[in-house]
């Protein structure tokens, strides 16, 4: 089954939204489920992985808007270059979740699921030239976010 195929690559989607395995597990059961149920509105098969990416990202938002969580992190007893490369993806995420919902979904899709500008684009339903500029936009703003987490220490 086609959607099978895609299992692992909605889960990683949806993981970079939520953060926890069953949370994701729930997006990509639920997103399955949509892309089943809607197969008959896939009006050009060619754009199947698009479609299916679409339905992953909007669940996944409005799982997040539902659900509400918050994700904490527990002080463990790891090495100190573990805790260190932990301290900086925290660091990613949370300047990640600071961007409005727009730019963070472009820019899970562009830099953490590698699609193209132009497959982001259709994901998103937003001209090539605007997903271009939120994208920079929003590498600006984590970039500034970045240094200033940095400069605290």
């Amino acid at each position: 089954m086609l959607i099978a195929g895609q299992r692992e690559r909605i889960y990683r989607i949806a993981y970079t939204y939520v953060r926890n395995k069953d949370d994701a597990l729930e997006i990509v059961q639920e997103t399955v489920y949509r892309a089943i149920i809607s197969i008959h509105k896939l009006r050009e098969p060619q754009y199947f992985n698009t479609w299916l990416t679409k339905i992953a990202v909007n669940y996944a938002l409005t799982f997040i808007r539902n659900a509400k969580k918050t994700v904490s992190i527990e002080g463990t007893s790891e090495p100190s270059y573990v805790r260190e490369r932990t301290e900086e993806y925290i660091d990613l995420q949370q300047a990640v979740d600071s961007l409005d919902e727009k730019a963070r979904t472009i820019i899970i899709l562009r830099y953490f699921e590698d699609l193209s500008i132009k497959e982001v684009a259709d994901i998103v339903d937003m001209p090539l030239s605007t997903v271009k500029s939120i994208i920079y936009r929003a590498l600006e703003k984590l970039n500034l976010n970045l240094k200033e987490g940095n400069d605290d220490e």
